[in-house]
């Protein structure tokens, strides 16, 4: 068979007389109309018969030659036992009748036409079988075949007994079926010789064969008798059946690759392959029956038959079913009479039921067709065991062994020469579906349960090739990348799939009511799985087809969770890797080195390197620089040979545990068990470095994966960073290992130290050496893409990297500054700055530096205006370590403040370039101009309180205060609603507040320039009526509402005292009572949380100074309350006074009254300020109860 297999083709363009026949054919046209269609009217009952051929080694059809009458063919032609194209083995061995199918002839149709095998096929056969099959209810003679499951596919082969014991008597192999066969069906067994008008028969057919398509009728006499030449051919006969049973099958090598494994006697060595479908019932069959050309057809079948001998309705069903299976529409019959030719007869193949003494009905073998299928998928359930289906000669009766279950009693299950080429064809049928681009997930129960069923048959000592690859596609069918939805995306998993079986599944009920399936047959035979009683059983319609349907089992495995997915591939990749290392010699086990042959060289190996030139290179030149690069590497310390199938699977092998651990890590991760998390990226990276040092070519997407597994690693050492109250749970959990790890990492260790990440994955109990950690994995992350190239192909994940990086920097530069701040806080005498604290400084600016150029190189604004602003606050710390501790009443504002205030105003308003707008994200805009603002009166306060007057003038310091001040409202957004509102309109009413005391003190102490006084006098006023409406609106801010208002009393007294005439005195007296007025409200909110505050001490005694509430200090109430009893006290008083002067002079009704309230809240204070028992709620009270009488009608309008 030297042609190509087109297992996907229809027939290959052979001409209209290669396909001819009685049904529809997908090219070419029957030549009666009769035969347009599937469906023909044959021995006066419908039949459906199609049939496609897959694949042929036939030469174009020639016509056959007629024969003269008279012809002997007891003389050989010239060309007898010649090779021939056209006859091909039929030429020796009559149609294949005469010779002994091959044992495994199904398995070579099964390897050559993969794709049909477990789904569209039904059976798989030597047409030869197939007939015996169809003529059990007619025949006599034994049958013996072998039944093997494949998916819903049964493969059927010729189980010869006779050959079989003959072979066990040889070599010990088969005793147990011998004996058990002995025991239970024939005690009396022994070889039977065929006759010798066997051997006659066979003879003139093979000679008749030959001379019609030698075609000159003439018999070319040959030195030796005829008799001499037949016992050859029934030796070659004998031993090509002999030769047919192989040694117990080993698989080739090759055997991922070449499917043929001819060398084992798998090969498909039939003239064609044809998909026959008889009825609903697919079937591909082998056939080597030799097909002619000229008769009123394009095709017929040449038949020679004994005139002197009827033909009988086994001979008529095996014509019939020899052109159905062909597709050939004719038969053409010769007879001869003692070897002379007598005469041609021409019969259409739907003739051929209706021959004269060969009647038989073809809807009866429609049903004897379908009832032994039935009854062969009903109780052939089990993939990878071996059936024997068995009648004996002259019995009624068929039984169904289950041979592999037989054979396990045995002491050697191996003996089975089946086991291999199931196990065999079992992982084909799972890698050729595997292999489909088009591959449901519901067929991935097939699979597993194909390939679970191949590894139950093999010896893992015999097979590990196998074995290890059934495991990894194992491991293969578990998509550890699948989405996180667990509920939706499993769905498609969870279906049952008709077309899987497993071995644990019980045999089904006994569902026929007829009881056919009853064991207790004549013999009471409990060994067999199943027993047609009668032969007759088969002939009646549909009597088995009440339990046709066989129950789906063996679904794929529904995974809850990913970590039990996981731990599913990474058994499989177990078992994969215990195969690949017991198949590895040990050193000691090697055989010496052959003087005569040349070593291997590492430069062989450069023409097949894959990827951009010198990867290797800077891949080496990287782990040299993380410290991972071992002595020797790129070496197997177990001694496997590069290139061996060894190395290639255990690469895969490895590579898979390193996918699955870092799922595991991932899951671990988001469920927050950081120790867990650390211990299977541990795992992870241990797998790829073991992976690196076994691969000379390392790959880019294995490059992408270790950039991932880095990338997730510091993720891990950042969160555990930040989660060291828990440090204890995490150790525990990241030492726990279980024995599927433990037994994996030793695999690992049998080829590398797996070592090389190490540095990556130590668990530290220091939070700088854990942060330094993330960031050395985010760094080592990030060079891979960028030496591979990566960042091009993968831009979602190069973002995600940099972010990372930016994100540590910016943590580790907050941890540096912190400690700053730390030392800082520490610092009390010294004025002087450390030399650590600049060392810490310096370490968090460049943390934060990075981090801004990571943000900024893939346009991160948000990110990096926090990191700005971070910066900006690191200038903060430098400015206040500046400030000194030394003697307050020397302190000046120094330059260097001034200077690192500045710096931290330069990176805030990089911060808001950076952002753009506030729409961009207005928290953080938000938060950047509230920091801006305070550093802006930051640094006014400091100016304003410690006046560098050594330096400048006293109005060059009044005017930085002011503009400070005033850039410090312009980005204290106190309109704006938010949460930081309240904050706002507290810093806008203290600026305001600040400004109107700077502008008051300036009046006080300005002399001269009456034209800048005034202008003090209007914004001191402005800002002190500014400063009050903002403390107004906030509710727990009374103390400084009530200084801000006694110091526009101060004031007002201030101006007083400056105006001559009483008038004007009076009227800007009346305008300080009035202030007083307005403090009400601040004297309520003080009320009210003094009597929330269950604390009452007396006005004598001394309050703590920070008190339990945070709003309320009692020492400064105490204080202002003080202040405000004397100066109201003093402001009656004048009053009293500048009022009882001007009624001397005129008299004033108005005034009158006023003066008589004056006198009469005066007189009232001054008696409650003498009371030196009542409680600070009290004075508060009497205050209250004063304003309350003086907004009635103590002040002159």
């Amino acid at each position: 068979m030297g042609d190509p297999k087109e297992a996907g083709a229809e027939a290959p363009p052979l001409g209209a007389a290669a396909r001819g026949g009685l049904t529809l054919l997908p090219q070419g046209e029957s030549e009666e109309p009769a035969a347009q269609g599937s469906a023909l009217l044959l021995g006066g009952g419908e039949v459906k018969s199609r049939a496609v051929v897959k694949y042929s080694s036939a030469p174009p059809r020639t016509a056959f030659a007629r024969l003269e009458e008279k012809t002997d063919l007891k003389l050989p032609p010239a060309n007898w036992l010649r090779e021939s194209a056209t006859l091909g083995p039929a030429g020796t061995t009559v149609l294949g009748s005469s010779r002994k199918s091959k044992p495994f002839s199904s398995f070579g149709m099964a390897y050559d036409f993969i794709d049909s095998v477990g789904n569209d096929v039904d059976v798989v056969s030597d047409s030869e079988n197939i007939k015996k099959l169809l003529k059990i209810p007619y025949s006599k003679s034994h049958v013996s075949m072998a039944v093997h499951r494949i998916g819903r596919t049964l493969l059927l082969d010729e189980l010869d007994i006779q050959e079989l014991f003959m072979r066990s008597s040889q070599t010990g192999d088969w005793t147990w079926l011998k004996e058990f066969y002995q025991r239970l069906i024939d005690q009396k067994w022994q070889r039977k010789k065929k006759s010798k008008e066997h051997w006659y028969q066979k003879a003139i057919l093979s000679k008749f064969l030959y001379y019609s398509i030698n075609g000159d009728g003439a018999a070319q006499p040959v030195p030796s008798a005829a008799e001499q030449q037949e016992s050859p051919s029934a030796d070659q006969t004998s031993g090509s059946g002999g030769a047919s049973w192989p040694a117990p099958f080993e698989m080739p090598s090759s055997v991922s690759e070449d499917p043929s494994a001819s060398s084992q006697g798998l090969k498909n060595d039939f003239v064609r392959n044809i998909l026959w479908t008889f009825e609903d019932i697919h079937m591909l069959v082998g056939s080597n029956m030799p097909i002619f050309g000229g008769g009123r057809y394009p095709a017929v079948s040449l038949r020679l038959r004994d005139n002197n001998k009827p033909i009988n309705v086994l001979t008529g069903i095996d014509y019939w079913l020899d052109n159905l299976i062909c597709n050939v529409p004719e038969l053409v019959m010769c007879f001869h009479v003692n070897g002379i030719v007598q005469k041609y007869e021409m019969i259409k193949t739907e003739e051929i039921p209706n021959l004269e003494n060969s009647n038989f009905s073809t809807k009866v073998i429609k049903d004897i067709a379908q009832n032994i299928l039935s009854f062969l998928k009903s109780n052939c359930t089990k993939e990878g065991h071996t059936y024997w289906l068995f009648k004996a000669s002259g019995s009624d009766v068929v039984k169904l062994y289950d041979l592999t279950t037989l054979c396990e009693e045995t002491e050697d299950k191996y003996q089975n020469p089946f086991t291999m080429p199931v196990a065999i064809l079992l992982y084909k049928v799972a890698c050729n579906m595997m292999m489909k681009k088009n591959q449901n997930k519901k067929h991935y129960g097939t699979i597993r349960t194909l390939l679970l069923n191949c590894v139950r048959l093999l010896d893992k000592s015999r097979h590990p090739q196998i074995i290890a690859s059934a495991n990894y596609m194992l491991s293969e069918l578990f998509q550890l990348d699948e989405p996180k939805k667990e509920d939706s995306s499993e769905s498609p998993l969870n279906e049952n799939s008709d077309e899987s079986y497993s071995e644990e599944e019980e045999e089904m009920p006994d569902s026929d009511e007829n009881g056919s399936y009853s064991s207790s047959d004549p013999s009471h035979d409990n060994k067999a799985v199943a027993i047609i009683k009668s032969v007759g059983e088969l002939s009646v319609p549909e009597k088995y087809k009440s339990i046709h349907q066989i129950r789906p089992s063996c679904a794929f495995p529904v995974c809850h969770d990913t970590e039990e997915r996981c731990r599913l591939v990474l058994s499989y990749v177990l078992e994969g890797l215990k195969s690949v290392d017991s198949s590895i010699k040990k050193e000691s086990d090697l055989p010496a080195a052959d003087p005569s042959t040349p070593i291997p060289l590492k430069y062989e190996d450069e023409s097949s390197r894959g990827g951009p030139e010198g990867l290797e290179k800077q891949m080496a030149l990287f782990l040299d620089k993380m410290g991972s690069l071992q002595k020797g590497n790129y070496s197997s310390q177990s001694g496997m040979i590069p290139g061996s199938w060894q190395h290639k699977m255990k690469l895969q092998l490895i590579l898979k545990s390193s996918k699955a651990y870092y799922v595991l890590s991932d899951a671990a991760m988001s469920l927050q068990k950081y120790g867990r998390a650390l211990r299977y990226i541990k795992l992870a990276l241990q797998s790829h470095d073991t992976y690196c040092c076994l691969c000379t070519n390392v790959l880019s997407e294995v490059l992408l994966f270790l950039s991932q597994y880095l990338t997730l690693c510091g993720d891990i050492q950042l969160m555990l960073a930040q989660n060291a109250s828990n440090r204890a749970a995490h150790l525990e959990e990241f030492h726990y290992q279980t024995k599927e790890d433990q037994e994996i990492l030793h695999s690992l260790h049998r080829e590398s130290s797996c070592q090389g990440f190490a540095w990556a994955t130590d668990l530290s109990t220091d939070l700088e050496s854990q942060l330094s950690v993330s960031c050395k994995c985010y760094e080592a992350a990030n060079e891979i893409l960028q030496f591979s190239d990566l960042k091009n192909q993968n831009p979602e994940h190069y973002v995600q990297v940099l972010k990372r990086m930016g994100n540590i920097r910016n943590e580790i530069g907050v941890f540096y500054m912190n400690q700053a701040a730390a030392l800082q806080s520490e610092r009390v005498v010294s004025k002087s700055v450390s030399a650590a604290e600049q060392q810490l400084w310096k370490k968090s600016f460049s943390c934060f530096e990075k981090g801004i150029h990571n943000f900024e190189s893939i346009g991160d604004a948000t990110n990096a205006a926090l990191l700005l602003c971070n910066t900006g606050r690191l200038m903060r710390i430098c400015a206040q370590a500046h400030c000194g501790a030394g003697d307050e009443f020397k302190r000046e504002f120094s330059p260097e403040e001034g200077l690192y205030y500045n710096k931290a105003v330069d990176y805030y308003l990089k911060a808001l370039r950076s952002l753009g707008t506030r729409d961009i994200h207005p928290a953080v805009w938000d938060s950047v101009h509230w920091e801006l603002s305070t550093t802006y009166f930051t640094m006014a306060t400091l100016q304003q309180d410690y006046a560098p007057l050594s330096r400048k003038a006293q109005e060059q310091i009044e005017k930085e205060v002011s503009e400070a001040m005033m850039k410090s409202l312009k980005y204290c957004d106190a309109d704006l609603p938010s949460a930081r509102q309240p904050l706002c309109q507290y810093r806008a009413a203290t600026i305001h507040h600040r400004l109107a005391s700077m502008y008051h003190s300036c009046l006080r102490n300005q002399v001269g320039d009456e034209h800048l006084r005034k202008q003090h006098r209007v914004l001191a006023d402005l800002h002190y009526s500014k400063a009050v409406k903002l403390f107004q609106l906030l509710k727990d801010a009374p103390c400084e509402l009530l200084r801000v208002q006694l110091e526009r009393v101060a004031f007002a007294e201030f101006q007083m005292a400056g105006q001559n005439s009483n008038v004007g005195k009076l009227k800007t007296l009346s305008g300080a009572l009035d202030i007083m007025v307005r403090t009400e409200h601040a004297f309520q909110l003080l009320r009210k949380e003094l009597v929330e505050d269950p604390e009452q001490p007396k006005s004598g005694e001394t309050a703590p100074a920070a008190d339990s509430s945070p709003s309320l200090n009692r020492e400064e109430v105490i204080k202002l309350l003080g202040i405000f009893e004397s100066r109201l006290s003093f402001l009656l008083l004048q009053s009293i006074k500048l009022l009882s002067s001007t009624k001397k002079k005129t008299s004033n009704v108005e005034e009158d009254v006023v003066l008589k309230t004056n006198k009469h809240i005066y007189s009232q204070l001054l008696r409650a300020t003498a009371s030196k028992g009542a409680t600070l709620v009290e004075r508060v009270d009497v205050v209250i109860h004063l304003l309350e009488q003086l907004a009635r009608g103590g002040t002159v309008q």
